[in-house]
């Protein structure tokens, strides 16, 4: 019997020894990490590529960051510390570095943290390299002519705003009077044509007076002639055909008889010949608009004497026209929301959509839904792009909100010619909102620039939407000149803020002329003029605003490389 009952003791003292034993093996696990992941603690990292300026700050979960400079000896990185098993995870860019942008393209978040992540990809591309490449970096510059027909480096347009653009297929950059300064004298409306060369980087001055306030020669309908020249103005719209004619409508400025005021004569310009074409609308200043029936084109239909008008030209050719200020078909003068397209092939002009009259309140409908009834409210001096779709996109402006209140907007809007109808896309439906900037180079839901009016803006080869500076608010709600950039990305929805101030009136950094560095930004201003080459880099030309020192007329030109 003694025998046989020590046998059962000596086996349950083996059995608590092995528990024993398993309970040290499972704590000795849960800190060190197992093949099962269940209370294991796993680092997070990954590689970075294209980072050539400064250091970009990640984060995890908002709450634990790595700093990653350019100067690293490898492109890998790894958050310090090490995270809870079958937790989720975001990361995100917390700080860009100046004059890049970061973004985090795969592997940066799950559901459930189950082993060490060694995949997470940042991909930095250069965003912000502005460029100084010539003018003055003060104001109120006059122009420098040279002898007409001939580059030199010494010719340059005086400061001006409001002046009038084209990029022929050549990549040169023409230039179309404005309100500024000639070669003697003050600030006045001008009419001279320049064309700048990016490839030698020298200004031609090609044609139109090197002194103010010139009468325009019309010369004989549809014909033309060596001395016909459109008269001086700004705030007028401009097109570019698909054989290199520059077409330009309207403004502010002066007429057949010397007379000011606000015009709407159609004009077409042959870089070939160098020979002007008076094409369509009055000689004489002020013309009432006659809008015919609506959808239907007739000889009579023609659009009113305005200014600061929003333009497109479709892939047939076809020129359309939004808004700005000028006369209804009453005679009465305000913001207009009328659309226009007007046919080279036919040389008529169809009132497409909007109303015949002025200062009327948009009508936005529900945010992102087309509707019969939606419109734009009348306005003047918004942006304006045409998608790969051939969609018309109109933003921001200084005009009437979904209330009846007139003042500065951020609304952006898509209008398809297909389907005849509007749709709000983003931004308020009140006027005079304040930015929402969020982080730098981060785009975000509630991230939208503040209302605005004559900003610049441009769309890239991947169909994303860019706009910078202009006149509005900022983020704290002070009303100013603006000199931010941002990006649209309508396959998102969302904005990006991508550089300069988040505040109003900053001066400009000019640096070294022609020399790239992330540091440089031109200063705020308004209706300055812009162009966008065949490798999607924006060039930026005076404007009014601040330069180095001082606030006024510029004539800087500036080269923005964009990602």
């Amino acid at each position: 019997m003694k025998g046989k009952s020590s046998k059962p003791r000596l086996t349950l003292r083996a059995a608590l020894r092995g528990v024993y034993l398993m309970t040290a093996v499972l704590a000795l696990v849960a800190c060190h990490g197992n093949s099962s992941g269940s209370n294991a603690d796993y680092t997070v990292g990954g590689t970075i590529t294209g980072l050539t300026e400064g250091s970009v700050v990640l984060i995890y979960n908002g709450t634990i960051t790595v700093t990653i400079s350019a100067t690293a000896a490898t492109n890998s990185w790894v958050f310090p510390g090490s995270f809870a098993a079958n937790s989720s995870y975001s990361v995100t860019v917390a700080t860009q570095p100046l004059g890049e942008l970061c973004e985090v393209t795969g592997g940066g978040s799950a559901a459930a943290l189950t082993a060490d992540v060694d995949n997470v990809t940042v991909e930095c591309s250069d965003y912000g390299q502005w460029t100084w490449e010539g003018g003055a970096d003060t104001v109120n510059a006059g122009g420098v002519y040279g002898t007409q027909g001939a580059a030199a480096a010494s010719n340059v347009p005086g400061g001006r705003y409001d002046s009038i653009s084209w990029i022929d297929s050549s990549g040169n950059l023409w230039l179309f009077g404005g309100f500024g300064y000639a070669a003697t004298g003050g600030a006045e409306s001008l009419n001279d044509l320049w064309r700048y060369s990016p490839s030698s980087g020298l200004w031609t001055w090609v044609g139109g007076s090197n002194a103010d306030n010139a009468a325009g020669v019309y010369g004989t309908l549809g014909t033309p002639a060596a001395g016909n020249v459109p008269g001086a103005r700004y705030s007028a719209n401009s097109w570019i055909d698909s054989s290199g004619n520059l077409w330009l409508y309207g403004g502010y400025g002066y007429d057949s008889t010397g007379a000011v005021g606000r015009l709407n004569d159609l004009w077409q310009y042959n870089p070939s010949t160098g020979l002007w074409t008076w094409i369509s609308g009055a000689n004489v200043v002020n013309a009432t608009g006659i809008y015919g029936t609506l959808g239907t084109a007739g000889a009579g239909n023609v659009p009113g004497a305005r200014y600061s008008a929003n333009s497109w030209i479709d892939s047939s050719g076809n020129l359309w026209l939004f808004g700005g200020i000028g006369y209804d078909s009453t005679g009465a003068v305000g913001n207009l929301n009328d659309l226009w397209r007007y046919s080279p092939s036919s040389g008529l002009w169809t009132w497409v959509s909007g109303g015949s009259g002025d200062n009327t309140a948009g009508v936005y409908g529900a945010l992102g839904i087309a509707a019969a009834g939606n419109l734009p409210g009348t306005r003047q001096a918004a942006n304006s792009w045409i998608d790969s779709s051939g969609n018309l996109w109109l933003y921001g402006g200084y005009g009437y909100d979904s209330t009846g209140a007139a003042g500065y907007l951020n609304d952006l809007w898509q209008y398809s010619p297909s389907a005849g109808l509007w749709t709000w896309v983003s931004g308020g439906n009140v006027a005079n909102a304040s930015g929402v900037y969020g982080t730098e180079g981060t785009a975000a839901a509630a991230s939208v620039p503040g209302a605005r009016q004559a900003a610049n803006a441009w769309a890239d080869s991947s169909g994303n939407f860019w706009v910078f500076g202009g006149a509005g608010y900022d983020s704290t709600g002070a009303s100013g000149t603006l000199n931010d950039l941002w990006r649209y990305s309508p396959s998102s929805g969302l904005w990006t803020w991508v550089s300069g101030g988040s505040g109003i009136n900053a001066t400009g950094a000019y640096g070294t002329q022609g020399a790239v560095s992330p540091s440089t930004v031109p200063g705020a201003r308004q209706a300055a003029n812009s162009w966008v080459d065949s490798s999607g880099h924006l060039w930026l030309f005076g404007g009014v605003g601040y330069a180095s020192a001082g606030n006024g007329y510029l004539n800087d030109l500036w080269q923005f490389v964009a990602p």
